[in-house]
């Protein structure tokens, strides 16, 4: 068998994950001496052989940390994943990469900072990488998709790299793909569970070279990924917000302990262009983001409603309306979305 399916025969067998992997490895000598140790029975080896045969058939790539494409800084993380998937263009493996993190109940500011940063980091040369949940992280991938050219972003998912959630972001994910790439570590047809996602967002602080955290509370995935990024030496930025909102716990707390740097937006890493800045919400918007706009007024419109208005799916205008909101001009209030 190849030594590709020979890794992914130890990697799938329940209990074992990186650190008993490198054990095996190491005390048996090679990959090979190591899967057959296991004796794994037909069951588990047709089980990869269709995991593999489902990868080929959605183009997934598998990376083992021996592949030069593997992303240099989290092959240097301890106990990494042996093996990851990836969907999407794989020269992104080889930018320099920030995550940006934060929650996913958002303001429109708070968005719309992560979003004009995400753009100037990947303007930049420089891969945006976050977890495709919605809020800061749909704020982030979309900023970095503003950017001209590809390989801007990157979205490290809890489940299978097929496995798209949450479903509101699924149009988001095909941009990824084509523009980005979608990385993961677990199995191909994977759906996660609670404890997948803290596995993921240790990837997220391990892919990149310094973490940006927008709004956050203190308890929250976001907070675990900062925390990774500390473990790891990642230089971490954090943006301050006011003490009365709950989501300033987060950053607020970080910058106080000594933890985070303030993080005041893209001046903090780039030369600002005040032109630009004065323009920013001069931009070309699509056919369908401008018929959004037309069936908005000062009254609030639900989703539903105006997937009806402009015959699409719920699902298919999420984005768009997330891509307004970011740019200012609609706003989500009870009851739906008004016109600013």
């Amino acid at each position: 068998m190849s030594d590709l399916f020979n890794k992914l025969l130890i990697l799938r067998t329940p209990k074992i994950g990186p650190a008993r992997y490198n054990d095996l490895v190491s005390r048996f000598g090679s990959v090979a001496a190591a899967a057959e140790s296991l004796n794994a029975d037909s069951d588990l080896r047709d089980s990869v052989l269709r995991e593999m045969d489902l990868a080929a058939s959605h183009h997934i790539y598998y990376i083992s940390d021996d592949d030069a494409r593997y992303p240099a800084a989290l092959r240097a993380v301890k106990n990494h994943p042996p093996v990851i998937t990836v969907r999407g263009n794989l020269d992104v493996l080889a930018r320099p990469m920030v995550a940006m993190v934060g929650t996913r109940h958002a303001t429109a500011a708070g968005m719309g900072l992560i979003a004009d940063m995400a753009t100037e980091f990947a303007a930049h040369g420089t891969a945006v990488v976050s977890g495709m949940a919605i809020g800061t992280d749909t704020a982030a991938h979309m900023g970095a998709l503003r950017a001209a050219g590809n390989v801007n972003t990157v979205a490290v998912l809890a489940g299978g790299a097929d496995y798209i959630w949450p479903t509101e972001n699924e149009s988001l994910y095909w941009e990824i793909v084509e523009r980005g790439a979608i990385i993961s570590e677990m199995p191909v047809g994977f759906v996660p569970v609670a404890t997948n996602f803290v596995m993921r967002n240790r990837i997220v602080a391990g892919l990149a070279d310094a973490l940006v955290l927008g709004e956050a509370d203190i308890k929250s995935g976001s907070m675990t990924t900062a925390r990774f990024a500390n473990e790891l030496g990642r230089t971490v930025w954090a943006v301050p917000s006011h003490p009365s909102d709950l989501r300033s716990m987060g950053p607020n707390s970080l910058i106080q302990a000594g933890k985070a740097k303030l993080c005041m937006g893209v001046s903090d890493f780039f030369a600002v262009d005040a032109k630009k800045i004065a323009n920013k919400k001069v931009v070309e918007k699509s056919e369908s983001e401008l018929n959004l706009i037309d069936k908005l007024g000062t009254i609030p419109v639900s989703e539903s409603v105006l997937a009806n208005l402009v015959k699409k799916s719920v699902s298919e205008i999420k984005s768009e309306l997330v891509v307004l909101e970011l740019q200012g001009l609609v706003r989500k209030v009870d009851g739906g979305y008004v016109r600013v």
